[in-house]
């Protein structure tokens, strides 16, 4: 939950823009995972399941069947840092911008 709080505070700084920020976030989490089995090549769709938020997820909680999922739960851990590194820009480019 931390991560994905500090994930929408630096979308928010970015953006500058409450709904922009939320549609964002929430477009992140939800609609990218949903466009991701759209996505016709097989390689391209394993690249980007992932990335997605979602895989990570499952894949941490995941004991049984580790050769099905998309990410494997020891490298899932370590996709959090858009989540780090997106608050580290929002503050660049706030400090930039208006200060």
């Amino acid at each position: 939950m931390l991560y994905i709080a500090l994930l929408a505070l630096g979308v928010a700084a970015l953006v500058r823009d409450m709904a922009g920020a939320i549609t964002a976030v929430l477009g992140l989490f939800y609609a990218f995972p949903v466009v991701t089995m759209m996505v016709v090549d097989e390689q391209w769709r394993e690249n980007l399941q992932e990335l997605a938020r979602a895989s990570v997820g499952l894949a941490v909680q995941a004991t049984r069947n580790l050769d099905a999922l998309p990410i494997g739960p020891w490298p899932g851990p370590r996709c959090p840092a858009a989540a780090w590194a997106a608050p580290l820009a929002g503050a660049a480019v706030f400090r930039l911008r208006d200060a």
